[in-house]
């Protein structure tokens, strides 16, 4: 029974790989699930055992890319102790993978397109937003009544940053050009 789970396992791995590289090289528009089933070299019904669909598929692919983000996000922070250098080092962890072509055509192009604007907001919010919240709460120099608002004017204001990048004809210059941006904003934002 465990090879069984495990190869099923490896099945969907395989398969979230895979729609990851089509999806980054073509779009989500660009990429069928015919592409999918002949790059994987799988059956149709093995593909559906683990996704009913294109769009569960994506948000696989979403969650994977996100996960990653947010493990480079937790590397930049390792070993600091001030909430505030924290949180200007995972900002800048941000601004600086979008130069990962991945993280641009999954996370800020297709992702609002194929999730909708406000559900790709949720998705951030569940995943970054407290964390803003806390590290604001426990620096404390924001008053506790406008942590709420400055920590969405934060996320806010990196994710159209980001955006920028993702959308710019040249991308490692974009991204160069937001790094610094980003990091005068949250110098200014954050050194109250």
């Amino acid at each position: 029974m465990n090879k069984k789970i495990d190869r099923g396992q490896a099945t969907r791995e395989h398969l979230v790989a895979i729609a990851t590289g089509l999806f980054t090289e073509h779009g989500y528009d660009g990429t069928s699930i015919e592409a999918v089933l002949r790059a994987a070299d799988v059956s149709r019904g093995a593909l559906y055992h683990h996704f009913p669909g294109k769009d569960a598929l994506f948000a696989a692919v979403l969650d994977t890319v996100y996960d990653r983000v947010g493990a480079d996000g937790a590397r930049a922070v390792e070993g600091l102790t001030d909430p505030v250098e924290a949180l200007r080092a995972a900002c800048l962890a941000w601004i600086r993978s979008t130069r990962d072509p991945v993280v641009r055509q999954v996370m800020l192009i297709d992702a609002p397109a194929v999730l909708g604007w406000q559900r790709w907001r949720e998705l951030d919010e569940v995943r970054t937003l407290g964390r803003i919240k806390a590290a604001l709460r426990r620096d404390g120099r924001i008053p506790a009544g406008r942590v709420d608002l400055f920590a969405h004017v934060l996320l806010a204001g990196m994710n159209e940053i980001a955006l920028l990048v993702a959308r710019a004809d040249d991308h490692e210059s974009a991204a160069a050009e937001a790094e610094a941006a980003a990091g005068d904003v949250l110098d200014r934002l954050l050194r109250t």
